[in-house]
């Protein structure tokens, strides 16, 4: 028998932005493949549509778990949709041996005018289960996943976090094959994550074989033995995580340029709300002020703010630093606040650049803020490469 459970071959998929067109070429489609021919054409794109997921290949063996990772919108979803067979691919070809155990979106699978009870039942049918199989492992799923007395509570009165808790806990103890894992875990509370996770690890060394998506590059580093970075225009295959965590933080340097830009990673607790720069060209020692406006859920400590200065020029990063460089603890209260972050007697041969600041829990566990803007220098002396400036913080 193969240890291969999953092989995907030059997989695409497309989508139409107009509805109207979308219900014709469906119908299109239909006709095709009701007279033998192959679904999706000849791979060319008719007016309105656009590729969602491109020449996607893999294979992944028993125990290993990918770490599926890109930005918003770059298909990593629509990927999983179509591992899990709920959407056709339009080319290429995919494999899958064994149950699969999928938590792809919020609530999939569950039927919300069913108890959670007999959601479970449902669900274990449709992979093969019988009744008594569900009996004998029904007391663990209900003790992981923490639902307790709302069990025979139809699903549609649960919250998001009692929904996935419950999804997680069915797909989990299913005994798959195979589990694919979106980021709704980031719905749940921190306990409930640390369990998911756990179980993940122990589903993996028992042979499973997971694609796990996230945000969070500290659960991907952990949990992950090869990554697949999803961009929208292409697909990257990395045989060494720490390779791909460190093109991902590459990416967003390289998104276009927004006024503000913030990518939460399954953590709430701080809102932005306002962010002040310097708006006018800067001169040779001038010092860089960015002052953040605030409002946290609750006290953070020990945060870590990353700073840095890219320039246009070939050299790349001119500067780069965080609060731990100089020795600074840095916690910010609950409530509305201000950070104001200074970098002092600046000093750049390059007309225009990039200010980065990035915002990390504790242990960089999770990014509550990532945001740039460019800036722009007065032609000036100064040694080209790398440089070190002091910065200081104040929380107010």
């Amino acid at each position: 028998m193969s240890d291969t459970l999953i092989k995907v071959e030059g997989v695409s998929k497309k989508f139409c932005r107009s509805l109207k067109r979308s219900l014709w070429y469906g119908l299109q489609d239909l006709g095709s493949e009701l007279r033998g021919r192959r679904h999706g054409g000849n791979g060319e794109l008719r007016p309105d549509e656009f590729w969602a997921v491109q020449e996607v290949s893999f294979e992944l063996k028993r125990g290993e778990c990918l770490g599926l990772i890109g930005p918003n919108g770059a298909g990593k979803t629509t990927l999983l949709r179509m591992l899990n067979g709920l959407i056709k691919p339009d080319q290429g070809r995919i494999e899958m041996v064994g149950r699969i155990g999928a938590l792809i979106a919020l609530g999939a699978g569950f039927n919300p005018i069913l108890t959670g009870r007999e959601n479970i039942y449902v669900n274990a049918s449709i992979l093969g289960f019988s009744r008594s199989d569900v009996d004998r492992l029904f007391d663990e799923i209900i003790a992981f996943s923490g639902v307790g007395d709302f069990i025979d509570t139809p699903v549609q009165n649960y919250s998001s976090g009692m929904t996935v808790r419950l999804g997680f806990a069915v797909a989990a103890y299913m005994q798959p094959d195979i589990l694919l894992v979106d980021e709704v875990l980031a719905v749940g509370d921190e306990g409930f994550q640390v369990k998911c996770l756990n179980k993940i690890g122990d589903l993996r060394k028992n042979g499973t074989v997971i694609i796990l998506v996230s945000h969070n590059m500290h659960t991907i580093s952990t949990y992950s033995d090869l990554i697949l970075l999803k961009t929208r225009e292409q697909a990257l295959w990395f045989s060494d995580v720490g390779e791909g965590v460190t093109a991902y933080k590459q990416l967003f340097f390289d998104l276009s340029d927004n006024d503000i830009e913030k990518h939460c990673t399954g953590n709430e607790g701080i809102r932005i709300l306002d962010v002040k720069v310097p708006t006018e060209k800067l001169r040779p020692g001038d010092n860089v002020t960015v002052e953040i406006t605030y409002h946290a859920e609750s006290a953070l400590e020990d945060i870590e703010v990353d700073t840095a200065i890219r320039t246009s020029s070939e050299s790349g990063f001119h500067f780069q630093a965080t609060n731990r460089t100089y020795d600074r603890k840095l916690d910010l209260p609950r409530g509305e606040g201000r950070l104001l972050i200074c970098i002092e007697s600046v000093r750049v041969n390059s007309m225009g650049g990039k200010l980065i600041i990035a915002i990390w829990q504790k242990d960089r566990s999770a990014l509550f803020f990532w945001w740039r803007i460019p800036i722009q220098f007065e032609s000036m002396p100064a040694s080209t490469g790398s440089c070190f400036y002091d910065v200081g913080y104040n929380v107010q």
